[in-house]
C-alpha cells in the first residue's frame, strides 16, 4: 500500500493533481502536488501534531518534502501545495516507483500533457 501524509500515521483521503516536470537528460525533475479542499485540516483539529512536511509512505520507505504551502480564501483552506524536488536519476526511479503503487492503490491513470 502506498499513501500520502501530512501528520505521520495519519493518511490524507483527499487525492492530488500531480504535475511532473524532468529535465531534459532525465537526472532531475520537480513534482508538484495540489490537494484542493484536503482532509487533514479536519483532522488536524482532534490530531496531536503540526503539519511539518509532506510524507509519500509504501512499503519501501518514506518520501519528504518540507516544502508545504497553503492557500486560504475568507479564512478558508483552499489547497495545499507541496513540492517534491528529485535530484538524481535514482531518486527520480524511486519516486516513480511510489507514484506507481500509489496510483494503483487509488485506481489512478498517469496522462502526459502535450
Amino acid at each position: 500500500m502506498a499513501c500520502i501524509q501530512f501528520i505521520e500515521g495519519i493518511n490524507e483521503t483527499v487525492i492530488p493533481d500531480v504535475k511532473l516536470t524532468r529535465s531534459r537528460d532525465g537526472s532531475t525533475g520537480t513534482a508538484i502536488f495540489k490537494f484542493n479542499k484536503p482532509d487533514i485540516i479536519q483532522v488536524k483539529m482532534q490530531a496531536q501534531g503540526d503539519i511539518k512536511g509532506m510524507y509519500l509512505v509504501d512499503d519501501e520507505g518514506t518520501l519528504i518534502t518540507t516544502e508545504v504551502n497553503a492557500k486560504f480564501k475568507n479564512g478558508k483552506l483552499e489547497y495545499i501545495e507541496c513540492t517534491y524536488i528529485i535530484k538524481n536519476p535514482q531518486e527520480w526511479d524511486r519516486f516513480m516507483r511510489f507514484m506507481e503503487k500509489y496510483a494503483n492503490h487509488n485506481n489512478l491513470s498517469f496522462i502526459k500533457a502535450e
